[in-house]
């Protein structure tokens, strides 16, 4: 029931509600188009009726038939006559023009009116366009060349315009399909005027034929704005002031940018501008519809031109009532304001404009037929009309106006002017109605009395008349009766099934209900009944309105009041009754829809409801629904959106697919938001929607396409309106659809800007494109990006999409390939150009650092490319504010960022255009700059910008450029030399219109590939000096120093130059000049080039051009400008290099004396280049060269005038021929002795000859040396830098022959030779790059040997040279030096023995400061790193280096070297390594003395732990340097104690070394050692005397004889009386130990046994053991008495009787058994006769005997003993008495034998160390 009874309705409903949103610029077409459709719905309904008709005469079909075509065949004819008579006459018209055109052109707009309306006719349309091209040849030239052209085009504007006007065809596909082919057609035509405006103003026949077709390329162009406003303005410069009117034309346009063009248009006008136009109706008329165009710039536009025109208006109103029925609705609105301002301007014009839009009016109903209503557009203008003019009309004319709104116009049978009428008769009530309440009010009352005539018509006019009342009566007093009754009827008439009535009646209730306050809740109660219950669909919509507009009188509290919103939800939730249902949804549209935002709170309550009620079952309530849905959306307020938003987009979330179906057509229903809060809703929304799009169940996913279709129905855009289904499937299927959907919005021509919800569409396509993959498509995406922008309505639309579109713009900008690139940068600039740099504060400063980032050079390149188009984009007040940051950035110490902003000159000429031109200038520094760049890509960024400033700028900028590249010719670096012939070549290539791409491959230098006409293109552009200099310059290039330079400028010579021979004989002059000029250059380089240039000539132009060389060169060795004659001697060179030998010779005359003169040139740079000059002079003369120059240069450093440039001038010959010229200099330099000057020679040549000195050696060291060590300073001097120089100058092949001169030197007799070579030893090590590890160890053997020179400054240099040669050894190296080195040491050592006789031997070497800093790496290197050997090695090596260096020298070494000791020593080495340390330690103790304090611990424990070692060597060494070391300390006590503990603990051999260590710290430290201490030992010692073992009882008894300096007296007498109890003990070992005690007291402590009681008895024991069978007991007790008589002697040298006895004793000891005993008494001997010669003496006979008997011992040993002994006892050394007295007793050949053997031969044996060792 519900749906069928809708259906009438709403076809209507939907049509006023389209008609409704139609606003601002948008209002085009739609509100006819609609209409149309429902005059033809009306129409449509008489259709049957004829039908029936036909169908009744079928009876007699043949009759019917023959009627048919008997009726068809009458009209063909007549047809065919009219065809036949046009076309003649067209024809005719055609000729005619043809033949009189200047005629013809004068008749132009009349003969034009007439063939302009046959266009459009399908009949004699042909014909007609051949008459409009004959008529368009008539223009004037040269337009009439684009006749074709013009004619084609005003014919499709004739066909479209009049499919506009009757909008019969609204299909967009056709109009694309005529759009596309007349773009082109346009621009001809606009190319055409634009070439016949220049050459003069064009004549008004002409303007008005073609001002139609600019007009209407404005109009479906907008974007050919440019290119049309100058031709429009161009072409209204010749217009005379009757012209003027056709121009107005196209004030009358639909777009408003044409009104605008043609306004600017007439301000041109000269009669305009100078204000002197005549008064003309039509102008008039144009200006005045302007002036109040609903448009407000074209207004203030108009007023301009009105002041201007400077006339009234008038009262002639024609041209208004006509414009009444214009085509298009603008100028429609227009006409009704303008004739509303002229009726206002004279008031009497009212009665009679009034009575002509009532005629007007009759005459529009009559036109059409029955299906078309072709005179609703006049009509609809009248409606206009009288709406604007409802303010000017005065009371007389209201009954006038309402009668004819009521007898005719309400009743017109189109809905929209109805609709109109209805709207301008509340207006002119609202106006006029509070004072003519009682004139109007019979009016309306007599109408609805009356009866009807026709009923259909009758209610079309009750409803108005009804409205009319309605709005009346609200100006009724509150209690007047009379607004009851119009309430109800107002009522009643809401049930009429037409919206315009239900929503006028809803507008007219509200301002009554102030006087119904009473009976409110009856008419809510009414309606509220009605719209849930009423049967029919009409009647509660109208009650919905009524509700609507009942709320709105009372104001919003009633909806709380009377409960309507409760009622309304109930109605909703009522699931009975889908009439309640559908009810109330219709009564909140219609509540949202008139109380608009008063209402929204509600709309957020209602929400979840209406959310249920998409997906109700039934259908009608879905629409109805949607209907409430949209009237929400339409009146949310920004607030509202962001209330309603989130909870729908919530919902999308929601598990239940009802939920999410619901939301999702709810955020569809959001497309009818309004235009604001649209734009901001829907980036948030679509997204969303295509999200749902994917969705599992099928009707959310249906729902989802109908919510994007209802936001593309929205879109105000109508070429993209076309494309929604398009855009929908990429969206729904981006993967497929995505690249297509660009490519069809690529192919679309956008004439209208786009809209909020057209961007909602396309961004997320965008978007996905230009994140695929492929390049073709981001390149499509970056594109429409860029495009957009410029199509947007409202840039603040684009705002939210930036966020989502910029960073994808920014990727494709580092794109990898180059045409992506500059799409995604021309992008940038679009959007930066449309939306202004504020939107993207972050862009700038982004492309900046990309373009100084390090990453690639693609991701540089596409930041510069986009950098320029946003600074195109910012203008160039900002491009001129970073300008200088950029140049500056070009010169950036990172390479990265130079070739960033380098890049981006590469395309801001691309960019910018034009305007780039004028920072040229700035500019170009820094591009040449980069050239030279050590970094490539900044190279290359360099001259790819360089490449585009010629490409761009050649043509313009020639005399900037130009400058620049040919400086860049001559520039010292190759690199900018290269890239400046290049920029060269294009530039030439450029000029001479060549593209320099030809293949030149093969053939010779002088083809060329360029034609004559080339080269004079060049010659005009250039003129010919300025070509010559080019030429030049490139000429001299050819023959650059670096291969590319070559390389590049023969390719732009070959291109540009056809025949060489005959160009170089035109630029001779200038080549000759610039290549002197260049050779005098400062820059060696560009000398070099300009000599190789001209060696090129030579070698080319051979004997023409030598004998015209030669000389200048010569004559230019006399210029003053030294750069000049040195570039002569690079001439020279080059020429003698090119010339050949014979042509040459015959100029030796010339030649030599001018490279002799120049190698004396005053000028350092001359001679340099003469030098070179020699070289080649050489090649060709041979030994003439020597022979005659040479010889002239020695002289000359003979004079001290010329000496020091003759010296320069050799050297010069040296450094280019060295071995030819040494033999004949070196004689002359060295005779000795050498002078200063001669020794600054060598030094000097020594330099330049270099490794060729090396044969030579032999000749020049000795010189050297021997100067070195010289009398005079000056000569000293010079030769050791001389000397210096010829050894850091030799090679490796003269590294053996110089060492050896230096170690001869080394060798040699005299001290300052030897001096001299150690110096230049230490030089050459220290300062020669050469590997010389291999010469170090003879060098290093030979100079230790030297520090025991006898000269003490040689040792000094010795020493420091030794200090370099092995700081140049390398560390890892120095190990292998060890033996090497210990053996240098003894030979020195025992050199220095030899000198010195007895004593200490110190090497002097080793007594200097810091003298053990060249050897000691060595020694510590082999210690750390070296084998177990090579550590033994250097641990023996470091003792004996210590032993020979002086204690003082020693001090500063003594702790780096006991680290390392210490270190190694507590490893597990092998004890030969450890022994070794030990040793080394020994001696530093000995020597180092206290330096060792901070050792003290590590020593002691060090040693202790070497005690238990299983070695005996290391036990032993250990505990001697124990003993020593205890004597540096100031505690023993611990030590002691723990050495007797150990000793408890311990035996073999360890007890021996515990033992030896015990007595060396008692002997070293005894004083030291406390009592109790001492009485440990005491008691321990005492039972170690007689111990089993011998070495035992030895130290103990040691032991005992050194600590018995420290005992008390009685434990002293004690120790004598056990041991002299012992002595005759029957235990050998107790005898033994007894008496080795008692000879080691009388070692250490004799007085304590010579003062004791027992002495004697102790004397008599010692006695009876010279007797004991055990043979050590006898020697012991020999060693005794040998003590006791050297001690007595000592003491009391005259008690000869104490002697005697024990003489007689020791001489008995003589005739013992054992050979050892024997020695020990002759050694005993001896030392008294040392001591004591005279005590000897005294008691000879007792000795003399004895001794003399051993002399013929057969133990060798004993014999020997006792020759030293016979040498003392008989005095045989102190005169040769003694030795005739000695004959008593031995042979006199043996006492002359003896009597020469030196004193004190034997210091060195250990006879006294026999005695005095304990």
């Amino acid at each position: 029931m519900l749906s069928s009874e809708q259906g009438v309705y709403v076809a209507e409903s939907i049509a006023a509600k389209n008609t409704k949103q139609a606003k601002g610029r948008f209002r085009m077409y739609e509100d006819q188009n609609d209409t149309d459709h429902i005059s033809s719905n009306h129409s449509a309904k008489r259709e049957p009726a004829s039908r029936e008709v036909a169908d009744k005469g079928k009876t007699a079909k043949e009759e019917a038939r023959e009627l048919l075509l008997r009726e068809e065949a009458s009209i063909r004819e007549k047809v065919q006559e009219i065809q036949k008579n046009l076309s003649l006459m067209l024809r005719a018209l055609g000729e005619m023009a043809l033949a009189n055109p200047v005629f013809a052109h004068s008749q132009l707009p009349s003969l034009v009116r007439f063939v302009d309306p046959l266009l459009r006719s399908p009949i004699v349309s042909e014909v007609a366009f051949e008459t409009m091209v004959k008529l368009a040849r008539c223009t004037a030239p040269p337009l009439c060349n684009w006749a074709l052209d013009i004619a084609t085009a005003l014919r499709l504007i004739v066909t479209e315009e009049d499919r506009l006007v009757l909008d019969l065809i609204p299909s967009g596909s056709d109009e694309e399909a005529n759009e596309k082919p007349s773009l082109g057609l346009f621009e001809r035509v606009i190319n055409g005027l634009s070439v016949s405006c220049k050459s003069g103003p064009l004549p008004v026949d002409s303007f008005t034929f073609v001002f139609p077709v600019l007009y209407h390329v404005l109009g479906v162009v907008p974007a050919y704005q440019a290119y049309i406003g100058p031709a429009l303005n161009e072409l209204s410069l010749g217009l005379q002031p009757d012209e003027v009117a056709p121009a107005l034309y196209g004030v009358y346009a639909k777009d408003v940018h044409v009104r605008m063009a043609c306004l600017n248009a007439v301000k041109c006008i000269p009669t305009f501008a100078s204000r002197s136009l005549p008064e003309n109706v039509e102008v008039a008329t144009s200006i005045w519809i302007a002036l109040h165009d609903p448009e407000k710039s074209i207004a203030e536009a108009a007023e301009d031109i009105w002041d201007r025109y400077g006339h009234d208006f008038g009262t002639d109103y024609s041209g208004l009532f006509k414009a009444l029925s214009h085509s298009n609705y603008n100028v429609r609105l227009a006409a009704a304001e303008a004739l509303a301002a002229a009726l206002d301007e004279n008031p009497d014009s009212i009665q009679e404009s009034l009575s002509t839009l009532f005629s007007l009016y009759i005459r529009d109903a009559g036109f059409g037929d029955e299906n078309v209503d072709s005179g609703w557009l006049g009509r609809q203008g009248i409606a206009l009309a009288l709406h604007s003019a409802a303010d000017v009309l005065r009371t007389k004319d209201l009954p006038v106006v309402m009668t004819f709104l009521i007898s005719r116009a309400l009743a017109d049978p189109n809905a929209d002017v109805r609709g109109r009428m209805i709207n301008a008769g509340i207006l002119i009530i609202d106006k006029h109605g509070r004072e003519n309440v009682s004139l109007l009010f019979p009016i309306f009352e007599n109408y609805l009395n009356k009866t009807a005539s026709d009923e259909e018509k009758y209610d079309l006019v009750r409803e108005g008349v009804v409205i009319f009342t309605g709005a009346l009566a609200k100006h009724l007093a509150k209690d007047d009766p009379k607004v009851h009754a119009v309430v109800e009827k107002l009522l009643d008439v809401l049930n009429t099934p037409s919206e315009a009535v239900q929503r006028a009646v809803s507008m007219c209730l509200s301002p009554l209900m102030q006087s119904k306050q009473d009976d409110v809740p009856a008419i809510v109660t009414r309606l509220l009944d009605q719209l849930m219950k009423s049967d029919k669909y009409g009647e509660r919509r109208g009650a919905a309105f009524g509700l609507a507009g009942v709320v709105k009188g009372f104001g919003i509290s009633c909806l709380k009041k009377y409960g309507i919103v409760a009622v309304l939800q109930e109605g909703l939730v009522d699931r009975n009754s889908a009439k309640c249902r559908e009810g109330a949804l219709l009564g909140f549209e219609c509540l949202c829809e008139t109380l608009g935002r008063l209402f929204e709170p509600y709309v957020i309550q209602m929400l979840p409801l209406l959310l249920v009620s998409f997906s109700d079952q039934v259908v009608a309530v879905r629409e109805a629904a949607e209907c409430a849905a949209r009237a929400m959306m339409s009146q949310l307020s920004a607030q509202g959106v962001k209330l309603v938003l989130p909870s729908l987009l919530k919902g999308l979330e929601d598990k239940a697919w009802r939920t999410k179906q619901s939301s999702v057509q709810l955020l569809g229903a959001m497309a009818y938001c309004a235009p604001q809060q649209l734009s901001q809703c829907l980036p948030k929304i679509v997204p969303k929607l295509t999200e749902v799009l994917t969705d599992t169940h099928p009707k959310v996913q249906s729902a989802g396409q109908m919510a994007l279709q209802q936001v593309g129905s929205v879109i105000k855009n109508p070429e993209i309106s076309s494309l929604v289904p398009t855009l929908l499937m990429g969206l729904t299927d981006p993967n497929d659809y995505t690249k297509y959907s660009l490519d069809i919005l690529l192919q679309t021509t956008f004439i209208n800007s786009i809209d909020a919800p057209s961007l909602a569409l396309l961004v997320p396509i965008v978007h996905r494109g230009l994140r695929v993959r492929s390049a073709d498509t981001k390149k499509k995406a970056a594109q429409i990006v860029g495009n957009m922008c410029s199509l947007v309505t409202e840039p603040k639309d684009m705002i939210p999409y930036i966020g989502l579109l910029l960073p994808e713009v920014k990727k494709v900008l580092v794109d990898p390939i180059p045409e992506v690139r500059s799409v995604a940068a021309r992008a940038l600039g679009s959007l930066i150009r449309g939306m202004g740099e504020e939107n993207f504060p972050d862009l700038v400063p982004w492309l900046f650092d990309t373009l100084k980032s390090d990453n690639s050079n693609v991701e540089r390149s596409g930041a510069a490319q986009g950098l320029s188009e946003v600074l195109a984009a910012l203008g160039t007040v900002y491009f001129e504010h970073v300008l200088p940051d950029i140049i500056r950035n070009c010169s950036h110490q990172r390479a990265s960022v130079r070739d960033g902003y380098l890049t981006l000159f590469k395309y801001l000429p691309r960019s910018l255009g034009v305007q780039f031109q004028n920072y040229l200038q700035q500019a170009l520094p820094a591009i040449l700059d980069g050239l030279a760049d050590e970094n490539e890509s900044v190279r290359d960024a360099a001259l790819g910008a360089g490449h585009v400033l010629v490409e761009h700028y050649a043509t313009t900028s020639l005399p900037l450029l130009l400058p620049a590249v040919e400086d860049g010719i001559f520039n010292d670096n190759w690199r900018i030399r290269q890239s400046s012939v290049e920029l060269l070549g294009d530039l030439l290539f450029k000029v001479a219109g060549t593209s320099g791409k030809a293949l030149l491959e093969g053939g010779s230098d002088d083809e060329g590939a360029s034609t004559e006409a080339q080269g004079r293109a060049i010659i005009e552009v250039l003129g010919r000096d300025k070509r010559n200099e080019v030429l030049a310059a490139l000429y001299m290039v050819r023959t650059d120093v670096s291969l590319s330079v070559r390389q590049a400028a023969l390719h732009v010579w070959k291109t540009i130059v056809a025949n060489t021979p005959k160009t170089l004989k035109e630029i001779m002059p200038v080549l000759m000049n610039t290549l002197i000029t260049s050779l005098a250059s400062s820059s060696s380089e560009r000398r070099q080039v300009a000599g190789r240039s001209l060696g090129e000539l030579v070698r080319k132009l051979g004997e023409r051009v030598l004998p015209l060389i030669i000389p200048i060169l010569s004559q230019g060795l006399k210029d003053p400008n030294t750069s000049r004659r040195q570039g002569v001697c690079i001439g020279l060179s080059e020429v003698m290099a090119s010339g050949g030998k014979s042509q040459l010779l015959s100029f030796m005359d010339e030649l030599i004396p001018t490279i002799r003169t120049a190698l004396c040139d005053s000028m350092p740079e001359v001679r340099e280049s003469a030098g070179l000059a020699f070289s080649t002079l050489y090649k060709s003369a041979g030994m003439q060269a020597i022979d005659e120059i040479v010889p002239t240069l020695l002289h000359a450093l003979e004079d001290d005038e010329t000496s020091d440039t003759a010296l320069d001038g050799l050297k010069q010959i040296l450094s280019v021929r060295t071995a030819a010229v040494l033999p004949h200099i070196l004689p002359k330099l060295v005779h000795l002795p050498l002078s200063a000057f001669n020794a600054h020679a060598l030094g000097a040549l020594a330099e330049v000859a270099g490794p060729g000195l090396n044969f030579h050696l032999g000749t020049v060291l000795p010189a050297l040396l021997s100067a070195m060590g010289g009398e005079e300073k000056d000569v000293q001097n010079l030769a050791k830098e001389a000397a210096e120089t010829v050894v850091f100058v030799i090679d490796e092949e003269g590294v053996e022959s110089l060492i050896s001169e230096l170690l001869k030197g080394v060798g040699d007799s005299q001290a300052s030779i030897r001096r001299s070579s150690s110096y230049l030893i230490g030089y050459f090590f220290r300062n020669s790059k050469l590997y010389l590890v291999d010469e170090a160890p003879n060098i290093i053997s030979t100079l230790i040997i030297l520090l025991s020179d006898s000269d003490s400054s040689t040792v000094l240099v010795a020493w420091e040279a030794l200090s370099r040669v092995v700081s140049s050894v390398p560390k890892e190296v120095l190990p292998s030096y060890v033996k090497l080195v210990r053996d240098a040491v003894s030979t020195s050592r025992d050199r220095e023995r030899r000198k010195k006789k007895g004593g200490p031997i110190l090497i002097p070497g080793f007594c200097l400061p810091k003298a053990l800093q060249p050897l000691l790496p060595i020694f510590l290197q082999g210690l750390i790193n070296g084998s177990a050997e090579l550590r033994e090695q250097a641990a023996l090596g470091l003792g004996e280096l210590i032993e020979v260096t002086s204690e003082q020298a020693l001090k500063e070494f003594v702790i780096p070297i006991t680290g390392p000791l210490i270190r190694i020593i507590g490893d597990r080495f092998p004890w030969q390594v450890k022994s070794a340390i030990l040793s080394t330690l020994s001696i530093i103790i000995r020597k180092g003395g206290m330096a060792l304090k901070p050792f003290l611990p590590q020593l002691q424990t060090t040693f202790v732990k070497c005690l238990q070692d299983s070695t005996r060597t290391v036990r032993s060494s250990a505990a001697l340097a124990l003993g020593k070391l205890s004597a540096l300390s100031t505690r023993v006590d611990p030590l002691v104690g723990d050495l007797l503990s150990s000793l408890l603990a311990s035996d073999g051999g360890v007890r021996e070394a515990i033992l030896t260590a015990l007595k060396g710290v008692i002997k070293h430290a005894g004083k030291s050692v406390g009592s109790a201490v001492r009485s440990r030992i005491f008691i321990l010692l005492r039972d170690l005397i007689h111990h089993d073992d011998d070495q035992v009882r030895i130290s103990a008894a040691s032991i005992f004889g050194i600590i018995s300096q420290y005992m008390e007296d009685a434990q002293l007498t004690d120790l004598l009386q056990e041991l002299s109890s012992l002595v005759s003990s029957p235990s050998w070992s107790a005898r033994h130990g007894s008496v080795l005690t008692i000879t080691s007291m009388l070692r250490h402590n004799p007085t304590a046994i010579c003062m004791s009681p027992l002495f004697q008895s102790i004397v008599d024991n010692l006695k009876g053991t010279l007797k004991d069978e055990k043979f050590p007991l006898r020697e012991t007790s020999t060693k005794a008495f040998g003590r006791l008589i050297l001690h007595q002697i000592q003491c009391e040298p005259s008690s000869s009787t104490a002697h005697l006895d024990i003489l007689s004793s020791l001489a008995s000891a003589l005739h013992d058994d054992s050979s050892e005993v024997r020695r020990r008494a002759l050694s005993a001997i001896k030392a008294v006769a040392k001591a004591n010669p005279s005590a000897i003496m005294a008691h000879i006979t007792v000795v003399g005997p004895s001794v003399a008997e051993c002399l013929k011992d057969g133990s060798t040993p004993v014999r020997l003993a006792a020759e030293r002994c016979a040498l003392h006892v008989f005095q045989l050394t102190k005169g040769t008495e003694n030795v005739q007295a000695a004959q008593k007793f031995i042979t006199g050949l043996d006492a002359r034998r003896l009597s020469k053997y030196p004193e004190h031969s034997d210091d060195s044996e250990d006879s006294e160390d026999d005695l005095t060792s304990g």
